[in-house]
């Protein structure tokens, strides 16, 4: 009876870990009529941490802006969590590419966070102390608390970033999307920021969009390549075929160790644009 039900848990453990998280098909997206997607389909599972890379202007916001219920579909189907967009983006924490921010503004890092906590409240509710505490746990996580008092303004790249990681943290997400999460931060602190992302992907979905090829081969666990087309198979392996789909033209792949770097060959990239 008792192995009977260990492996009943075992088995819903497993089912757990498979279930899907996102799920797009047939998706079609764009401004003013004019298609930046093009029939996207993609199945997130949930404790992926997947990595998105491509060319500027291929489609890595918008489709972020898609999933956060920020542009409407031209055609196709997106659920999260089993739900439509609009009460499926619940589930969504998000830290966009940059915040700028006036750095003489005097606000505190706890202050930042808690304003993560505005979507979870009627206008006309306090925060209490299940809010308080809840901030407290999510800094000590991402290494922040005792920061909690410091001017946002007064913070390096590495540790705003950290705080903005927070403040989407606090909302109590399932799935965690970012926008290139380390374009202003130095390599240093980008491991850094890395490394917490992969802590946080024991216990959360990711999505992350990056030109930090780096990044991409050593962190993530499956990696998707975006121009207007997705390509993706589920796998973290980037061959140079995905990556020619992807950029349009001859792709020269040279790695001395890590991290890898994507050059293309410049005569082909002008003729392509021409």
């Amino acid at each position: 009876m008792q192995l009977t039900n260990k492996i009943e848990q075992q088995i819903n453990f497993n089912q757990d870990n498979l279930a899907e998280v996102i799920n797009i098909k047939n998706l079609w997206a764009g401004y003013d009529k004019q298609s930046v997607l093009e029939d996207i389909n993609l199945s997130v599972k949930k404790h992926d941490f997947i990595g998105i890379i491509g060319p500027n202007g291929g489609g890595k916001t918008t489709l972020i802006k898609v999933l956060l219920g920020l542009i409407t579909p031209n055609y196709g189907e997106i659920l999260i969590m089993g739900r439509n967009v609009l009460k499926g983006r619940r589930n969504i924490g998000y830290v966009p590419q940059s915040m700028e921010c006036d750095r003489n503004f005097p606000i505190s890092v706890w202050e930042v966070v808690k304003m993560g906590r505005l979507g979870n409240r009627n206008w006309w509710q306090r925060y209490d102390r299940k809010d308080d505490k809840l901030i407290a746990e999510i800094l000590e996580k991402v290494e922040m608390l005792h920061l909690r008092k410091r001017p946002i303004g007064e913070l390096s790249g590495g540790q705003r970033q950290r705080v903005y990681i927070a403040r989407a943290l606090v909302t109590q997400p399932q799935i965690l999307l970012l926008d290139e999460p380390t374009a202003s931060v130095d390599p240093h602190g980008s491991a850094s920021i890395y490394e917490l992302l992969q802590e946080l992907n024991k216990h959360l979905t990711i999505v992350m969009i990056s030109h930090d090829m780096g990044a991409i081969s050593s962190y993530v666990k499956t990696v998707g390549c975006l121009n207007r087309r997705l390509f993706y198979h589920g796998d973290r392996l980037i061959t140079k075929e995905m990556l020619e789909q992807t950029y349009q033209c001859p792709i020269d792949l040279i790695a001395h160790g890590l991290p890898h770097r994507v050059l293309p060959d410049h005569c082909c990239s002008e003729e392509h644009n021409s």
